[in-house]
C-alpha cells in the first residue's frame, strides 16, 4: 500500500523536530521523541535521515529555504515596508514563546557554532535574513518611510544585532512577551531614521513601548 507523499512526510517530520527542539532542548531531542510527535516508529526516521545529526542537517537545510521564501510572503501581507519588517522579525522568533523555549533554541545555536556543516546553514539563514531586512529598509527609503541617505548596510546590521540581543534580554528579565520586546528594540533602532510625520509604531505611547510591568 502506498504511503503519503515523501515530501509531505518530510515537512511534517521537520516541523515536529522544531517543536520538540523547543520543548526539550539538545539533551532531550532523540529520534524516538520526534517519532512519537508525528506518530511514526524511530526506524522510519533512521531510514529517512540516518541519525539525529542527519535530521538536524535536514532541518537546517529547510530553514535556509524558509529564510529565502518568508520575506516575500510577509511583504504581501503588509502595505508598509516597515510593518513588513516588524512582522518578518517577529515571525523569525515566533517559536520562542517562553524563556525556556528560547533557552533550548539558543542551546541548538551553540551546536551550530561548533559543527561546520550546521554552522554553514546557520550562516546562510543569517545572511538571508540580512538580505531581506536590507531590502525592506531600502524600500522604506524609496517610499518615504525612512530618511534619504540612510546607511542601509549599517542599519541592517543594527537591526539584526538589536533583535537578537532583545531575545536574550527578554529571557533574562522576563517582562512581557518576546514579540513585544523585539518590536520595542526594533522601533528604537529605526526611530532616528524615520521621516517626519506620524509613525504610530514609533510613538512612545504605542503598546510595544509600554513597560510590561505597568498597568
Amino acid at each position: 500500500m502506498a504511503g503519503r507523499p515523501r515530501g509531505v512526510e518530510d515537512a511534517a517530520i521537520l516541523r515536529a523536530t522544531a517543536e520538540v527542539m523547543g520543548r526539550v532542548g539538545p539533551a532531550g531531542l532523540t529520534l524516538a521523541a520526534v517519532a512519537r510527535e508525528v506518530g511514526l516508529v524511530p526506524g522510519t526516521l533512521v531510514q529517512r535521515f540516518g541519525s539525529k545529526r542527519g535530521l538536524l542537517l535536514a532541518l537546517a537545510e529547510r530553514s535556509v529555504q524558509e529564510a529565502d521564501t518568508l520575506p516575500q510572503r510577509v511583504r504581501e501581507r503588509h502595505g508598509s515596508a516597515l510593518d513588513a519588517l516588524a512582522a518578518l522579525v517577529a515571525e523569525s522568533m515566533a517559536p520562542m514563546t517562553t524563556p525556556e523555549r528560547f533557552a533550548n533554541h539558543l542551546a541548538f545555536l551553540c551546536l551550530d557554532l561548533t559543527d561546520p556543516e550546521l554552522h554553514r546553514h546557520a550562516l546562510a539563514v543569517h545572511r538571508a535574513q540580512g538580505r531581506a531586512i536590507g531590502a525592506l529598509l531600502a524600500e522604506a527609503v524609496t517610499i518615504g518611510e525612512l530618511r534619504p541617505g540612510t546607511d542601509l548596510a549599517a542599519l541592517t546590521g543594527s537591526v539584526q544585532a538589536a533583535t537578537a540581543g532583545a531575545g536574550l534580554a527578554w529571557a533574562l528579565e522576563r517582562h512581557g512577551t518576546l514579540a513585544q520586546r523585539v518590536r520595542r528594540e526594533l522601533d528604537t533602532v529605526l526611530a532616528p531614521h524615520l521621516t517626519p510625520g506620524p509613525h504610530p509604531a514609533a510613538d512612545p505611547t504605542h503598546p510595544h513601548h509600554r513597560n510590561p510591568e505597568e498597568p
